[in-house]
């Protein structure tokens, strides 16, 4: 006796689509000469904020002034930016702007660094600060340009290259 064959039901695959790609990939020169998105949402606290983002080296930050909050608070990554950078140093790169500005302790400014070190992250939230700064009043241009801080620095740790002990270091030449 022979058995039927049994049927089996094929599984249907679903080709699965790639969304489309929406934002423009940018050199770093065509970056620091694009125009700064400023957003006015609500945040958590339904509050509007302008928003704008720093970047050096490797590190970036997304930048939140609170207009409507006279705290007069910086926060990094949720905690007082005198905690977040112990050093006396990168403590004064963050409040540049703000002196420069005479807004220092003013505002409520909400910090989100990724990235780098301790010294590129500085650079990138006083860079952050300075657009901030901009959209709040555009009459801050010429003393925050003057200074340099609304540019971008372009410069990045170069590659170490085959053959090479570091980026340009040869090996010692011997003669035998």
């Amino acid at each position: 006796m022979k058995k039927a064959p049994v049927k089996k039901e094929k599984k249907v695959v679903k080709p699965r689509i790639k969304p489309a790609r929406t934002e423009a990939v940018l050199t770093p020169k065509a970056e620091a000469e694009a125009p700064v998105v400023v957003r006015q949402e609500k945040s958590p606290g339904h509050l509007p904020y302008l928003y704008a983002v720093g970047k050096r080296k490797s590190a970036s930050a997304r930048v939140r002034l609170y207009p409507k909050d006279n705290r007069g608070q910086v926060t990094v990554n949720g905690k007082d930016y005198k905690t977040y950078f112990p050093y006396f140093e990168f403590q004064n790169i963050i409040e540049q702007p703000l002196k420069k500005s005479g807004l220092l302790g003013k505002y409520f400014i909400s910090v989100k660094v990724l990235g780098g070190g301790f010294r590129g992250q500085a650079e990138a939230v006083r860079h952050g600060l300075a657009r901030v700064l901009l959209k709040l009043n555009e009459t801050y241009r010429k003393s925050l340009r003057s200074e340099g801080w609304l540019t971008r620095d372009p410069r990045e740790k170069e590659r170490k290259k085959p053959g090479l002990k570091r980026a340009r270091r040869a090996p010692q030449w011997q003669k035998r």
